[in-house]
């Protein structure tokens, strides 16, 4: 069954406000704040709503020397609506080889500089980590300050096993390369979760459904603590039957896989399943039939499928 859910109170700011519209106390957060210790500052911002900033990022943005963030416009705002003066400068893949020098310059004479993306956690698919990777090499702190994420909001919303999760990102744009990507992941005894745009949402689910099964559990947590917040649950196959039909959603967007579940076939009911696909198909179609239906290794099925071929013809 698929469910559908919104969920975000709309009497908190549901998107960053336009600059100049403050919601927290400003010149008291500028003025009273810890000075910090040197070390590079990775700082979870909110993915939506802005009341999810924690007190601890709000007094380091504060107290930083600067704040490098990979969309100025985004974070300026953010800032603004707690009445933060820190000055901020850009820093993303386009610039990030140009600035790391000067950058790793200042963290090694003692500066805190504070570091953000768009949304969420930095580092998390997202080109802060090779600053953060490069300054520790150079003997530099680097100190994660927590908060909202996109990939465990849609974890805790999906109802999929989170004892066991593999984080992917963005699979290739490309159906061929984004299956081959997918099938090294079949195996995996873990929940899926990966980021996807909402043009891509139809193809990218009709792949994980070729792949792994259509009747793998999946979920599809989008807008996450925004306004028009869903998360929609069912298996792959229904999903992609949903958004093909409805057309791609807009907004941020998560999708989350549950693990493969366990076999109980035995070897007479798996050659009866093979036997069965390869009356209508040919092998490697049928191998890949059997090993979706019964939750097979693909590679087991397609040698096991020529055998019985083999048996067949001979």
């Amino acid at each position: 069954m698929v469910a559908s859910m919104s969920s975000s109170d709309p009497s908190y700011p549901a998107a960053i406000p336009a600059s100049g519209d403050s919601i927290g106390p400003a010149d008291a957060r500028q003025q009273d704040v810890p000075d910090l210790k040197p070390g590079l500052y990775v700082v979870s911002t909110p993915i939506g709503n802005l009341r999810d900033i924690t007190l601890r990022a709000l007094d380091t943005l504060a107290a930083a020397n600067e704040v490098l963030a990979e969309d100025t416009r985004q974070t300026r705002r953010l800032m603004d609506a707690y009445g933060l003066k820190t000055t901020l400068s850009a820093y993303h893949d386009h610039n990030g080889a140009a600035r790391r020098p000067a950058l790793l310059k200042r963290l090694q004479e003692g500066e805190p500089l504070a570091l953000v993306s768009d949304a969420g956690t930095p580092l998390v698919s997202d080109p802060g980590w090779k600053l953060a990777s490069e300054a520790i090499e150079a003997g530099v702190d680097v100190i994660p300050v927590p908060g909202a994420s996109a990939m465990l909001a849609g974890l805790v919303a999906s109802g999929l096993p989170s004892d066991r999760f593999l984080f992917t990102g963005f699979l290739p744009a490309k159906s061929g390369a984004r299956r081959q990507a997918i099938e090294s992941l079949k195996s995996s005894p873990a929940t899926l979760i990966l980021y996807e745009s909402g043009p891509r949402l139809t193809a990218c689910l009709s792949d994980l459904a070729a792949v792994l099964g259509g009747g793998r559990e999946a979920c599809v947590a989008r807008e996450l603590t925004k306004l028009f917040e869903e998360t929609r649950r069912g298996t792959l196959e229904t999903l992609a039957e949903h958004y093909a039909a409805s057309g791609y959603p807009k907004g941020e967007i998560v999708i989350l896989v549950g693990p493969p579940r366990e076999t109980s076939a035995s070897t007479d009911e798996i050659d009866a399943a093979l036997r069965d696909a390869l009356s209508r198909l040919p092998t490697k179609a049928a191998a890949a039939e059997v090993s979706n239906a019964l939750n097979l290794p693909k590679r087991e099925c397609y040698q096991r499928a020529l055998e019985l071929k083999a048996e067949r013809d001979g």
